[in-house]
């Protein structure tokens, strides 16, 4: 079992030459590319007809899917009703990623707010279990949840906090977005020891065997300070924000890891997803 990599959605090349989200499975796969993130950040509008042909060139052509959820979950809300909303929203998106096909559903966690970071974490704990209670009631409970660690530094989401989510259920998967690690502690992934440290708490969290398959989001992210996150770019853009892909594609050959990787570089992910495997598969051939 090796890594899997493809894009977040609909590049903008494959925009502009295909017609149909039925054509990416096919698209992804004469790229040289086996997996696709569904992209529902606006909401679950996933039709059976869609769902049904969709899943069915996914498994024609070899090509895996995971769905992200809406942005607008909010797991640490201090509104009880909009944590309510957001267990509707998770439940949605179970549903739609097994109609789909897809084995894992990305959730954001949400904002401190006017809370501390602690309170902010407890609320997010007691959300997220009551919709993995939900989804196990509904006939979802094989759909894996993941939850996303964050760029900006008021949400609720740094490494420590999306493992402890993670910790909550032995199903629960973490999606470890480097781009938004990196942006939120302002560049301090400069290389092969950041990386090694993230992966060895993921392990010491969570064990070796879900640190083998983890899900994980990957692009260069512009940032300010003190903010974080400010704008995703393009592998092209050499403009002194990283993270670099590199060190990270050869320590998971090393380590005999297969995670997913999910490239949300802007516009150019399927082209960028596809730097990234031929770089891992080099290092594979090499460790």
């Amino acid at each position: 079992m090796s890594a899997k990599f493809g894009p977040a959605g609909s590049s903008d090349r494959f925009s502009a030459e295909c017609r149909s989200s039925l054509q990416l499975p096919g698209w992804l796969a004469k790229m040289g590319l086996d997996h696709f993130e569904y992209q529902c950040g606006r909401g679950v509008r996933v039709s059976d007809k869609l769902a049904v042909g969709l899943k069915a060139k996914a498994e024609e052509h070899g090509v895996t899917i995971s769905l992200h959820a809406p942005y607008f979950i909010s797991l640490s809300s201090l509104e009880e009703e909009k944590r309510d909303k957001s267990i509707e929203y998770i439940l949605q998106s179970a549903d739609a990623a097994k109609r789909l096909g897809a084995e894992r559903i990305v959730i954001h966690s949400g904002s401190c707010a006017k809370m501390s970071r602690g309170e902010a974490l407890e609320l997010a704990k007691d959300t997220l279990l009551r919709a993995r209670k939900a989804a196990v009631e509904q006939g979802l409970g094989d759909i894996i949840f993941c939850p996303e660690t964050m760029g900006k530094v008021n949400q609720l989401g740094d490494l420590d906090e999306v493992l402890e989510l993670c910790a909550l259920d032995e199903s629960f998967l973490p999606c470890i977005d480097f781009g938004h690690l990196n942006a939120r502690e302002f560049g301090r992934i400069k290389g092969r020891a950041e990386y090694e440290e993230i992966l060895a708490a993921i392990e010491n969290k969570l064990g070796a065997d879900r640190l083998k398959v983890f899900h994980s989001h990957f692009s260069k992210i512009e940032f300010t300070v003190p903010g974080g996150e400010k704008r995703h770019l393009t592998f092209a853009e050499n403009n002194g924000f990283g993270p670099d892909y590199e060190p990270l594609m050869e320590l998971v050959a090393k380590k005999g890891l297969s995670p997913v990787f999910i490239c949300e570089s802007a516009g150019t992910q399927d082209d960028d997803a596809l730097t990234m495997k031929q770089c891992y598969l080099n290092a594979l051939a090499n460790a």
